[in-house]
């Protein structure tokens, strides 16, 4: 293997040049709001020798573009989950963005199906997201092909569509360990992405289900998913974007206490009993039981709360006043805590955050504004977007969420996600405020919001109304509701039927150019032939 032929002095001149272009580009008005952890230099030593440049940056710096216009007018993107290269064709018209979620990919994209575990393999999604960027490179490339027929004058009536519609992915939470990430972030970049997030779930204990509530990771975990693919996006040269999705609203669980930052969030027994799961295992010895039933009996038994909780649930007004003032704003940890109830409150406060652990070893969470509002602050600096994941939305909760954190950082872009099965009007949402709510949103910076499952709940919608117009109706039934209404549009629905969209020009010119016969592309259409053979 032959050697590269090339002085230190060179090569570390090279590398100071590097280095030098690195910090310029994070510089640039797109990079200048991101704090790294790590320098320029440990970025370009990180870096191969061969360039590369991603279709991902082009689609990102538009997205880019697109989101912080949106900010600055108070308007918003209104998009939806898409997995089908054909429905994201019929997207471009009206949507700015497409959305490939990881709950759709792992019931249409694999070869076995099941609820959204986040347990489909981790090349799913950004193989999901080459699929339709590729199909949006070829519509971009026959339309523009199509319009090159027609004589110039003519193509201000024509249809013109910006088929490049930059792609948000669910990255769910990396796919493993950090290593994991990194790769995963890689795939992202090079099946074309704009946008991805990551969220604070738990690795494998993902559930969106109808049993116990979900799960997030410490917040040191959190932040070092986040670092590892901001890291990747630099160590590729990338404008890829970055979305840092909070899922603590409404989570029952942590992993661990290993930080902190957590510990006045997680929940224990203020009273001595035995185990929950010794409890559990009792009931299930003892015969047929509602396992959900002694849990929550448990719970009432055991008066779990957090330790500040039960602090003002063991002390006077006055006791607890001086409490508070001790504890500050400063980080303190539970033992911190204990130290200062001694001193400050009369009666001995009983708290364990061990008797209620869960089998699998999770720590009892209790969620509020405040906990998802302090992991959106620390996960800001590494992120472009910021996405707090509240899945049966308090119009109170969502205010308070993003007016806190925009008094931090006043131009920050926010992403919403709207769910299929939520009660609007049950949770107190009339009908004008629900009409209002993408626009009120707008209003606190969500610049993108977005349906994830209309091409679950949607399609299944559509499709089973047609299958019972074809089977009851058949070809009669088609006729009338589909295929005339479709042809009598103009211009036509997109379909075989209207060759500009199926491909049938761009198909021709390629056989034409082998036969090196010219069909007249801008000449106004009008074939001229010089065969050479």
């Amino acid at each position: 293997m032959p050697k590269i032929n090339q002085t230190v002095d060179a090569e570390q001149a090279v590398f100071d040049a590097k280095v030098q272009d690195i910090e310029s580009w994070w510089k640039t008005p797109r990079q200048s709001h991101i704090q790294r952890p790590y320098s320029a230099a440990r970025i370009a030593s990180l870096r191969g020798l061969l360039p590369q440049k991603y279709v991902s940056s082009d689609m990102a710096l538009k997205l880019w573009d697109q989101l912080n216009e949106h900010r600055k007018n108070g308007t918003h993107e209104m998009t939806f989950g898409v997995t089908d290269p054909i429905i994201a064709s019929q997207m471009a018209k009206y949507q700015q963005t497409l959305y490939v979620s990881g709950a759709l990919c792992g019931f249409s994209e694999v070869s076995e199906p099941g609820m959204d575990c986040c347990d489909y393999p981790m090349d799913t999604v950004p193989k999901v997201v080459e699929k339709v960027m590729n199909s949006q490179l070829w519509h971009s490339q026959r339309q523009n092909h199509y319009r090159m027929l027609q004589p110039k004058e003519e193509r201000d009536s024509m249809e013109n569509w910006d088929y490049l519609t930059p792609i948000v992915a669910d990255g769910d939470m990396g796919f493993g360990g950090l290593t994991s990430t990194i790769k995963m972030t890689k795939l992202f970049i090079e099946a074309g992405v704009a946008m991805f997030h990551l969220d604070d779930l738990a690795i494998g204990k993902k559930k969106f289900t109808v049993g116990q509530g979900r799960t997030v990771v410490p917040t040191s975990e959190y932040l070092d998913r986040l670092t590892a693919a901001r890291m990747q996006i630099d160590i590729m040269g990338a404008e890829t974007m970055l979305l840092s999705r909070c899922d603590v609203d409404h989570s029952e669980f942590i992993t661990d206490t290993i930080d902190v930052r957590d510990h006045k969030h997680i929940q224990g027994a203020t009273v001595p009993v035995q185990p929950l799961q010794d409890v559990l295992k009792e009931a299930a010895k003892a015969g047929p039981s509602s396992l959900l039933d002694v849990r929550a009996d448990w719970i009432k038994s055991a008066k779990l709360c957090t330790f500040d909780e039960a602090a003002k649930a063991a002390s006077t007004d006055e006791e607890y006043s001086s409490y508070v003032k001790e504890i500050g704003s400063s980080i303190k940890s539970l033992k911190e805590r204990q130290e200062i109830a001694k001193k400050k409150i009369v009666k001995d406060i009983f708290f364990d955050w061990d008797l209620p652990r869960s089998r699998e070893g999770q720590y009892f969470y209790k969620s509020c504004v405040t906990a998802v509002v302090e992991r959106a602050l620390l996960a800001a600096p590494l992120g472009d977007v910021t996405w707090a994941r509240m899945d049966m939305p308090k119009w109170n909760d969502i205010f308070s969420f993003h007016d806190q954190v925009r008094k931090v950082y006043p131009e920050r872009l926010f992403a919403f996600g709207y769910t299929g099965d939520y009660d609007y009007p049950k949770a107190g949402f009339s009908p004008e405020e629900l009409k209002s709510f993408p626009a009120d949103l707008a209003k606190l910076g969500v610049a993108w919001q977005v349906q994830p499952i209309w091409a679950l709940q949607g399609i299944n919608y559509e499709t089973e109304k047609f299958a019972k117009l074809w089977r009851e109706r058949g070809i009669e039934g088609y006729v009338k509701e589909i295929q005339t209404p479709a042809l009598g549009k103009k211009p036509i629905t997109d379909g075989f039927e209207k060759p500009s969209y199926s491909g049938s020009y761009l198909c021709d010119a390629f056989w034409d150019t082998w036969a090196a016969r010219d069909v007249g592309e801008g000449s106004g259409g009008k074939p001229s032939e010089k065969r050479v053979r």
